[in-house]
């Protein structure tokens, strides 16, 4: 994973905008989401460093990650965020695709 570019990002997140996307999110040992089917609405990203999205899905819910430093786009086209304090070590993420994730 590389540091997150702002520009790059929000362009792969409004490309999931008006289609049916997959999320895996996490956030520590706190929450766990795996293949939540969703319809994308609308897409953001905000923030100078460490960064927050917000994705607007079905028309009525709305998902929120905060603190994101990274983010790749995987061979399955996929974008990968993940936000890691200053020891390396990973508190958030939130991955998006249009394909269901492995079990």
């Amino acid at each position: 994973m590389i540091p997150i570019v702002k520009s790059k990002v929000e362009a792969k997140l409004q490309s999931f905008i008006g289609i049916d996307a997959y999320i895996h999110s996490e956030a520590t040992s706190f929450v766990f989401v795996r293949n939540f089917k969703i319809k994308v609405t609308h897409a953001f990203i905000a923030g100078e460093g460490p960064f927050r999205t917000a994705l607007r899905f079905d028309g009525h819910g709305w998902l929120r990650m905060e603190a994101l430093t990274h983010y790749e786009i995987d061979e399955n086209d996929c974008l990968l965020l993940a936000g890691y304090d200053d020891r390396g070590r990973m508190n958030v993420a939130l991955h998006i695709g249009k394909e269901p994730f492995p079990e």
